[in-house]
């Protein structure tokens, strides 16, 4: 993974939420003694798994409802990835179970964002695992009821083996309780003074459809857009319009059929250093489309 809180690193973080990675696993540097630990001891687990008795569990007896609530739970909350609102029901239905936009709407309506991670805010992954990281995040959401405890993990049962971080020792790879508080306040903060009361994804609902925004990556001031609209079929020809210097005013750029077609849809990523350079210059800007 990179140090960007992107699709990547918001996986590893749901795969800690849902009990599928060891505790303290996810943000762990390559290279280190710790990050060999935690794979040897990853891998020995898998290995082992037909002679742990009781103990043997498959990812269909991790993966129920809990740990897909619990996944959601710290998706908001850490101000993930929208890509997720893919992954998540993809993953879900294979597992039987129907998860729907109003299930990621319903759940940030009540978790607050507790993480400012780039593109939220200027700390990278490094920072955020330093401040505390996942351990913190887990410790205080199961505090605040926001989290479901009794969930089964390939640790053991029960999330709150998740507030503990691991170490090296002489005797080899141990975990130990993390610390409550934060070492960095900037970049996180517990559930009760939160970065905002709601968490990092909403539901935009109208007569063009349904649809979901990172609203934790957006300013406060730019959350209601009014202006005129221009509708484009295609990316290229948005930045084409930018390079011919047509937009001089707030403007709403729709670009449209970008939708699903055979395996995937187009990203449209791409228009983000475009847009920002017209919100550089004091403009109004909003980007609607049935892409990514």
């Amino acid at each position: 993974t990179c140090t960007f809180y992107g699709t990547a690193n918001t996986n590893q973080m749901l795969m800690e939420f849902m009990g599928l990675h060891l505790p303290g696993a996810s943000f762990v540097n390559p290279n280190t003694p710790l990050r060999e630990a935690l794979t040897v001891a990853g891998a020995k687990r898998a290995a082992e798994i037909t002679a742990l008795g009781n103990d043997y569990r498959p990812a269909s007896e991790v993966l129920d409802e809990k740990a897909f609530v619990n996944g959601m739970v710290g998706l908001m909350a850490t101000g993930g990835s929208t890509n997720h609102v893919l992954h998540l029901p993809a993953m879900a239905r294979a597992a039987g179970i129907v998860l729907d936009l109003e299930d990621f709407d319903e759940i940030s309506s009540v978790v607050p964002l507790m993480a400012k991670v780039y593109p939220n805010g200027l700390a990278d992954v490094n920072h955020f695992h330093a401040a505390g990281g996942l351990q913190f995040m887990i410790r205080h959401l199961l505090g605040a009821g926001l989290l479901h405890e009794d969930a089964k993990t390939v640790a053991g049962d029960g999330l709150t083996r998740y507030t503990q971080e691991p170490k090296i020792t002489e005797g080899g790879l141990i975990w130990e309780e993390s610390d409550p508080e934060s070492q960095n306040e900037k970049i996180l903060r517990k559930p009760a003074d939160p970065f905002q009361k709601t968490g990092g994804l909403k539901q935009l609902e109208g007569n063009l459809g349904r649809g979901v925004i990172k609203v934790s990556a957006v300013k406060p001031e730019r959350h209601v857009i009014e202006a005129p609209v221009r509708v484009f079929k295609e990316q290229h020809e948005v930045k084409d319009a930018f390079k011919n210097g047509e937009f001089t005013s707030d403007t709403i750029v729709v670009v449209r059929f970008q939708g699903p077609k055979a395996n995937g849809m187009p990203e449209l990523h791409s228009l983000t250093p475009t847009l920002a350079v017209l919100q550089d210059r004091g403009l109004k800007v909003a980007l609607v489309t049935d892409g990514r």
